[in-house]
């Protein structure tokens, strides 16, 4: 122990480290093409938006400093005060937020802003961790399902009323967390079928689906009839409530896109699905981030090469379209690299989790490796064209400082526990 006090390097993973060394060299080179309006290759001016990112990856070295000092125990034991805090901070933002297009997700503190729906998610994991590892805690009891479920609820509601739904459905990847943990499987079998059925019934339209779904439900009926008769006699009642829950399902789908969803999500799923075809408003950013990765063939155009990308082609391209410059510029080779980098730091993550003594620490491991597949899923999705475009960062990548701060959290909080993973807690 008293080498953890004197050192307070002692024990952490170097291999997640370099990770995140490379994730965010290689964000920032990106970013300096996306905003560098020079000729010349000036690095150190701070009025830019390359500039300003720097400033925040240097503040990221007291920050991983302030965290790596607490002892592992300090974080499960306060972690359900931080998260009441981070609530109050999404609660506050009603009150005294500043709008930024169209939501009130920021703080202004003297011209910066902060995001704290960006740090709300790693207090998330560190009460999800806490719930799940107390004793007698049990996911296949339907109280404790609905405790973790509320921990969920509460965080994802408050942003989506910002509104900021992107931020939310990041939420939904808790599910793969508690299931890992002891959720029945059927939780991630009904959200599946319910997207499915969602986009089945916005392509083909009410009737098509709600008469598709009853003429398979007679063919199930008829199967087991004919072969499994023993097992329809115990369980048509719940085949019968399965078809009612999916008739239901696809009868609230309209009330759900035409009501609940804004008209910008509205076009965006109807060009997704070929209902619609804009590539100057609504679809524009898709169309052009899409051509944008596409121009940079196998190899790339070049370090600051790319046409499109100096041409400003793609709207807030040093943002949530990060990835269309390491398209355009690194080409396939370059983007093939990113994403296998991405994908080896997430196993990473989830090997280091396996090796965890401690539940906590398990539990809030797989919390952020399910945060960060999430946001390089969907914003990947979403620059190729295959994911609507919802508007969540790539981690390491996009500009902003929250974000990077956020991200910056949510890991090295997992690499101070992974340190004290030899002790007894």
């Amino acid at each position: 122990m008293r080498s953890r006090k004197t050192n307070i390097f002692y024990g952490i993973d170097w291999v997640l480290v370099l990770f995140y060394i490379i994730l965010i060299f290689f964000g920032w080179i990106n970013i300096y093409s996306a905003t560098n309006t020079e000729e010349s290759f000036d690095l150190i001016n701070f009025s830019t938006e390359y500039g300003k990112q720097l400033i925040w990856i240097g503040l990221c070295l007291p920050l991983i400093l302030l965290i790596l000092l607490f002892e592992a125990k300090f974080y499960e034991k306060y972690a359900s005060i931080v998260y009441l805090v981070s609530l109050l901070s999404l609660a506050g933002l009603f009150i005294i937020g500043k709008n930024i297009n169209g939501a009130t997700s920021w703080y202004n503190f003297g011209g910066i802003g902060l995001q704290p729906s960006e740090f709300t998610k790693a207090a998330t994991a560190l009460a999800i961790a806490k719930l799940v590892s107390e004793k007698q805690f049990n996911l296949k009891k339907l109280n404790t399902q609905l405790q973790a479920l509320l921990i969920l609820f509460f965080p994802a509601i408050l942003i989506t009323l910002q509104p900021d739904p992107g931020s939310a459905l990041v939420y939904t990847a808790f599910i793969f967390v508690l299931y890992r943990e002891g959720l029945p499987f059927y939780y991630i079998t009904i959200g599946f079928i319910t997207l499915i059925l969602f986009i089945i019934t916005l392509y083909f339209g009410f009737s098509y689906t709600l008469f598709g779904s009853l003429f398979l439900f007679l063919i199930i009926l008829l199967y087991f009839n004919f072969y499994r008769r023993k097992a329809l006699k115990r369980g048509w009642i719940k085949i019968l409530g399965i078809y009612l829950i999916s008739a239901l399902l696809i009868f609230s789908v309209d009330f759900v896109f035409n009501h609940v969803f804004e008209q910008r999500h509205r076009d965006r799923f109807n060009i997704l699905l070929g209902k619609t075809t804009d590539i100057r408003n609504i679809g524009y950013n898709t169309n052009q981030s899409v051509t944008t990765i596409a121009s940079g063939g196998i190899t790339g155009r070049g370090f600051l090469e790319g046409e499109r990308t100096q041409g400003n082609f793609v709207p807030e391209h040093q943002t949530d379209y990060i990835f269309t410059i390491v398209g355009e510029e690194w080409g396939f080779i370059g983007s093939t690299l990113v994403i296998l980098i991405f994908v080896l730091f997430l196993l990473r993550i989830i090997q280091i989790a396996e090796r965890q003594k401690s539940k906590f620490s398990r539990v809030y491991g797989y919390s952020i490796a399910a945060i960060f597949f999430t946001h390089f899923t969907i914003n990947i999705g979403m620059v190729l064209g295959l994911l609507p475009t919802i508007g969540i960062p790539l981690p390491f990548f996009s500009y902003g400082g929250s974000a990077l701060w956020g991200f910056t959290v949510l890991l090295f909080l997992f690499i101070r526990l992974d340190a004290n993973r030899s002790y007894e807690w």
